[in-house]
């Protein structure tokens, strides 16, 4: 693979978002991404405001399904997290650090491919395993993703972007598969990310419908799979969350086995993980969106 392959295109520097004083926010975009085992990505890079006025560095966060993070003609539905509105605002409101927010596309038909935690697929037995068998067009790729986004992509932000470089200035957020992919990442490679947002995370890890409510096979196998990779918090913290409802009203019984499991493992509710219920919301980004603040106020803020 060749980093160069991501000058194919870096455009669109312009301001979109107003901040404190100094330079304006600015979009980058990188159009193609070459990335080893998988279809070629992209990228939508958010620099917060001061960013080109200063020389300090920040930390980052990664992002998923970036094509609906900042740009309504951009997304699938015409509605977005306003990403970079919610980071301005965690900023103003609740003294957070500015954060370089790198939005990574999903790739259209192999997103749920790319996005399924692999070690969970290469586990899941029976009725799981044949929903998720399902979906999934082709092997399932999330192992070289999370490769991809721990290593090369990460690699290429620090060297053309002024980054703090460290674990805990490293986070990862994302919604439904995207937060999965999330919870993935942070437990799989605790040496890179400390921060880990996992929003209405899609726990049945296919159709429901072929999953069944509060399936109990797969209720231990999440129980399993993070008993055995949790470990201590060291200073980590994981936002979680669902709302109650369409596709988030499956969620409750998964979450709850998963937020019992955190507290059977040592992780303190409210300063190693929070997991919130929004009695109403519904599974996509308008809701997203609202609460937004909300998580960046507590999963960015100093510990």
């Amino acid at each position: 693979m060749k980093l160069l392959a991501a000058l194919l295109a870096l455009v669109l520097a312009g301001c979109t978002t107003a901040g404190p004083a100094g330079s304006p926010a600015r979009f980058v975009e990188v159009e193609q991404m070459a990335a080893a085992g998988l279809p070629d990505q992209r990228l939508t890079i958010w620099l917060p405001p001061g960013y080109d006025s200063s020389e300090r560095r920040y930390p980052v966060l990664y992002m998923h399904d970036g094509h609906n993070l900042f740009d309504p003609a951009k997304s699938n539905f015409d509605k977005v997290w306003a990403a970079d509105k919610a980071m301005l605002a965690a900023m103003r409101d609740d003294g957070i650090e500015p954060h370089i927010i790198v939005g990574i596309w999903a790739p259209g038909e192999d997103r749920y491919r790319q996005y399924l935690p692999q070690s969970l697929y290469e586990e899941a037995e029976g009725a799981p395993r044949a929903a998720m068998d399902a979906m999934i067009e082709g092997p399932p790729v999330g192992s070289a993703y999370l490769d991809w986004l721990a290593g090369p992509l990460r690699h290429w932000v620090n060297a053309n972007y002024r980054t703090q470089t460290g674990r805990d200035a490293t986070a990862i957020a994302g919604s439904s598969m995207g937060g999965l992919m999330s919870c993935y990442a942070f437990l799989e490679r605790p040496d890179v990310y400390g921060r880990a947002g996992c929003i209405s995370s899609h726990w049945p890890a296919a159709d429901p419908r072929i999953v069944g409510e509060a399936n109990p096979e797969l209720i231990a196998l999440w129980d399993r799979w993070f008993a055995e990779r949790l470990g201590d918090p060291y200073g980590r913290r994981v936002w979680m969350d669902h709302g109650t409802a369409t596709l988030d009203a499956y969620y409750a019984p998964y979450q709850q086995a998963i937020d019992a499991r955190f507290r059977a493992s040592g992780w303190r509710e409210g300063e190693h993980f929070r997991s919130e219920v929004y009695d109403g919301a519904a599974h996509e980004e308008n809701a997203w969106a609202a609460r937004l603040p909300e998580v960046f106020a507590w999963l960015l803020a100093e510990q």
